[in-house]
């Protein structure tokens, strides 16, 4: 058994569609010696269901059945979608045009009667070596969807800190706009710098100083919502999305983020009079009347961290220009 097995490949599920009893027989034993696992159908409507049911690898029908020939069960088999499905006629039929209509209707080969064992057996290689081919091309197929889901998701990720990026940002920011403005979503931002971070990277050096970020951004991702969204703007700047927050809350909110990053108490001698990192913030909650775009909102939101710095620092300010204060 193993000899024939490896000269007719791999063992393979096979469906054998062949309306009439005696061949049918034959084939499915010829088959059988081969060392496939097999399974017959005494018409086409019949072969149609076990092929849905089963999925084999390899289809034997006969070109001329009741109901649903050859041809049309090549081309249902075609249709449908999965593994690929290596699809043999056979017939009595020998001439050129018959051979051509059952190609042209998906068949990859044919099998003329009386049954030849040495050309069943070729097929069946050949059979074996196609179905290989295409599970090993879905296979790549797969893995090159895996590779490029997590060059998407990588690309759109801070290396540094392990924030979204700008990139990542802009996609996200627009989603929320869009959604704001055609169901009334509202969110907030709030555009964290922190202070005298340049001075700190000429005296601690700017190893140190992505030490710090990565800090403050592990602090912001263990504080914050999980609906809320962190993104490195640039240099020492980080982003902080509110979905569904107003203003007030979101001021708030951000006061906390800051209070939690001066709780780390991370020596910084040029932040006076602090002494330690500290971090300001800018609130801008979206208005569909100033905010026609998601750049509207991040100028105002540019605008109110300015106003921060120029407040003394250590400082969360709303594009109103109130300060949050923790009650």
């Amino acid at each position: 058994m193993s000899e024939l097995v490896g000269d007719a490949g791999t063992p393979m599920r096979i469906l054998i569609a062949e309306d009439d009893a005696v061949s049918r027989r034959l084939l499915q034993a010829a088959v059988e010696r081969l060392g496939h696992e097999c399974s017959v159908a005494a018409d086409g409507e019949q072969a149609w269901e076990l092929w849905r049911a089963a999925r084999p690898q390899v289809l034997i029908s006969d070109w001329m059945m009741p109901g649903i020939d050859g041809v049309e069960l090549c081309r249902r088999v075609r249709r449908a979608t999965g593994p690929y499905c290596y699809v043999i006629l056979l017939t009595a039929l020998g001439d050129r045009d018959h051979v051509l209509a059952g190609m042209q209707a998906g068949a990859d080969d044919y099998l003329r009667k009386p049954l030849d064992h040495d050309e069943l057996r070729a097929r069946l290689v050949a059979g074996s070596r196609v179905t290989a081919l295409h599970g090993r091309l879905v296979e790549r197929e797969h893995e090159l969807e895996l590779l490029n889901d997590r060059l998407r998701v990588e690309s759109r990720r801070d290396q540094l800190t392990q924030l979204g990026n700008r990139l990542r940002l802009h996609e996200d920011l627009e989603v929320l706009h869009a959604n704001a403005h055609r169901y009334g979503h509202g969110f907030s931002i709030g555009l964290c710098d922190l202070d005298r971070f340049k001075a700190y990277n000429d005296r601690y050096g700017h190893i140190a100083g992505d030490e710090v970020l990565r800090a403050v951004a592990a602090s912001l991702k263990r504080h914050c919502r999980r609906t809320d969204g962190l993104y490195r703007y640039g240099g020492e700047e980080i982003l902080v999305v509110l979905p569904e927050q107003k203003l007030e809350t979101a001021a708030l909110a951000l006061e906390r983020r800051s209070q939690e990053v001066a709780e780390l108490e991370i020596e910084h001698t040029d932040n006076s009079p602090f002494c330690v990192v500290t971090l300001s913030a800018g609130v801008a909650a979206y208005d569909p009347e100033l905010d026609g775009t998601p750049d509207a909102l991040l100028r105002r939101a540019d605008a109110a961290l300015y106003g921060a710095k120029a407040a003394g620092r250590n400082v969360v300010l709303t594009h109103e220009g109130a300060v949050a204060r923790m009650v």
